[in-house]
């Protein structure tokens, strides 16, 4: 009888249209697919390029400015450690950071100074290396950070994702070994951009959604590459007309990858615990015996609406978490994506790495192996250099398949990669290379035979 007044309560007009009209407004930015430009994305990748145009050339020097910023406050906290700075949860992790992170950060600060005035070495500063991230990747993580911080508590705070969790676990737990909950993540990677989905992943790990095993395994394998990007890759290439079958191929491969990589050895080995150390209730993803799955995943998400006090706290705690994304993670974006894109362009450290995938090119019988080797590790640095050293090779089914490789690699240095170890997710950088060589290991022997039917 208790529980029946309770859940009563739960369905009230209020609870209904907190968790309704936000959770609505939330999925429509996040998830609806519309046209734009010919082709597919979701509004907030829309509304993230109008902010681009509306700062026009000004956004550069935002970026810089921080970057630079930042980097001093961090300077300041570490020589000064004012009590108004430590004493703030919020203030002391943004800046108070760790001796490595600092360096990090101090690096982006060099970096972008460099990359703005063009001072210095030009292999900092060149269109490949710095002046790339700062120029054409910056920009567009600034606008969706603003707006991905300001917006995401629409899909955290009222309820969404505890009734997407709940419907979904049946298939996720199963098939990943991951909460339903997680899909939402790869939606928003797959049909807007791949950071949206880290950063929802490591906010939800923050609030001990995810444990730290699960944290890891999203961020590596559920942050797909967006369906427009991907025409972009495979525009680079000249196969634009084989887009279909090019991203069933994407598909299918990230979906043999996802089963077989967080199975093996980094992911596997990550502590099933959260943030915090606790572990999951192991009956926290069940349903009550007398409740259907509908109605006990709408009955978490009215409970998560009734506890929403106040619009203006979630507000801003959205303004947080966009001060958070901006001052935390451009500054490393800007140190590893620069120094992986030097690696790339001025040294041959790729090309070697790659060189043990000749014989296994041949024996898959794809034509110009050596060239398609050099294209294999040097997505590590960043997704788009293997479609661009593709483009002069002569065979179709060659630029195929590094094309789809690349998409399928998810790890890249300028973006992905800086992202994650930017953030709470516990990931580290030999464990992203490790990642990354798994996922291409897996994912070639399925689009070299997609490749084959195809072609």
């Amino acid at each position: 009888m208790v529980r029946q007044t309770r859940t009563a309560s739960l369905y009230s007009a209020r609870n209904i249209s907190i968790f309704a009209i936000p959770s609505l407004i939330g999925v429509a930015l996040f998830m609806l697919p519309v046209p734009y430009q010919g082709g597919l994305t979701i509004p907030i990748a829309i509304l993230a390029k109008w902010i681009q145009q509306f700062l026009g050339g000004n956004i550069t020097s935002l970026i810089a400015a921080v970057v630079v910023l930042a980097t001093l406050a961090s300077v300041f906290t570490k020589t000064l450690a004012p009590r108004w700075v430590t004493k703030d949860p919020f203030l002391n992790a943004l800046l108070n950071v760790s001796p490595i992170w600092f360096v990090v950060r101090c690096f982006g600060a060099v970096f972008v100074l460099l990359a703005f005035f063009k001072v210095g070495p030009e292999l900092i500063y060149s269109d490949v290396t710095g002046g790339l991230v700062l120029y054409e990747l910056m920009p567009v993580l600034l606008a969706v950070f603003l707006l991905a911080g300001l917006l995401l508590p629409l899909l955290l705070n009222f309820g969404l994702l505890e009734l997407f969790g709940t419907l979904l676990t049946k298939i996720m737990r199963p098939i990943f070994g991951l909460p339903g909950r997680s899909a939402i993540d790869c939606m928003a990677s797959w049909l807007g951009d791949g950071s949206v989905g880290i950063l929802l992943t490591s906010k939800q790990y923050e609030a001990k959604y995810y444990t730290q095993k699960e944290a890891a395994i999203i961020g590596t394998t559920f942050s797909a590459v967006s369906i427009t990007f991907s025409l972009v890759v495979i525009t680079q290439v000249k196969l634009e007309h084989l887009f279909a079958p090019f991203y069933l191929t994407v598909c299918l491969a990230g979906f043999v990858a996802a089963i077989i990589v967080p199975k093996l050895p980094p992911l596997r080995n990550k502590k099933d615990c959260f943030i915090d150390g606790t572990t999951r209730d192991d009956n926290a993803e069940q349903t009550p015996p007398e409740q259907s799955l509908w109605g006990w995943g709408m009955e978490r998400a009215l409970t998560k609406a009734s506890q929403v006090q106040s619009f203006r706290q979630v507000f801003f705690e959205g303004v947080r978490n966009a001060i958070d994304m901006v001052f935390g993670i451009l500054p490393v974006v800007m140190a590893i994506g620069t120094t992986a894109l030097i690696i790339a362009e001025y040294t041959a450290i790729f090309d070697y790495l790659g060189m043990p995938f000749v014989p296994l090119l041949e024996l898959m019988q794809i034509p110009e192996a050596q060239a398609a080797s050099k294209t294999v590790m040097v997505g590590f640095a960043d997704m788009f250099i293997p479609s661009i050293l593709a483009a002069s090779i002569d065979h179709e089914l060659t630029r195929f398949v590094i094309a789809a490789m690349s998409v399928t690699q998810l790890i890249y240095m300028s973006e992905v990669g800086a992202l994650l170890l930017g953030s709470q997710i516990p990931i580290k950088l030999w464990e992203l290379f490790v990642v990354f060589l798994l996922r291409t290991l897996v994912t070639l022997p399925v689009i070299c035979l997609m490749a084959h039917l195809v072609l």
